[in-house]
């Protein structure tokens, strides 16, 4: 085996500066996943025929959590964001004004159970934390 190619690539690759790791608010899978658990939880509170499914909700987030992790996010970062209270609003804002598009209106609890059963006819993951 030639050194130099190997000492060419280890140089190319040690040159090369690493990724910087967006922030846990810019990683899609993790906030479409907590806008959907929010748009469920929203739908289970206001119609009162159908409920929340909290085992299945709690593994959904923990699966969040994990997948965090797993992407290297250590434990303060994802610790960090779970307790930052901007995010959490601009979220539920964000889920907010998803259901609205989606047909729900505040104050007429019905529309929320049409949106709640569509979502579970569908079987989306907004659907799979609802019953």
């Amino acid at each position: 085996m030639n050194p130099i190619p190997a000492l060419a690539l280890g140089l190319t690759l040690s040159a090369t500066p690493l990724a910087a790791k967006p922030p846990l608010s810019e990683v899609p899978f993790i906030t479409e996943g907590l806008i959907d658990t929010g748009i469920a939880y929203e739908i289970s509170e206001v119609c009162d025929d159908i409920h929340a499914r909290m085992l299945r909700g709690l593994g959904f987030l923990l699966s969040l959590e994990r997948h965090a992790l797993d992407i290297g996010y250590s434990r303060d970062e994802v610790d960090a964001y779970i307790d930052n209270k901007q995010e959490a609003e601009r979220l539920e804002a964000i889920a907010r004004a998803r259901l609205a598009d989606m047909g729900a209106v505040v104050g007429q609890p019905e529309t929320y159970c049409d949106v709640g059963r569509r979502e579970i006819a569908a079987g989306s993951q907004i659907g799979r934390l609802l019953r």
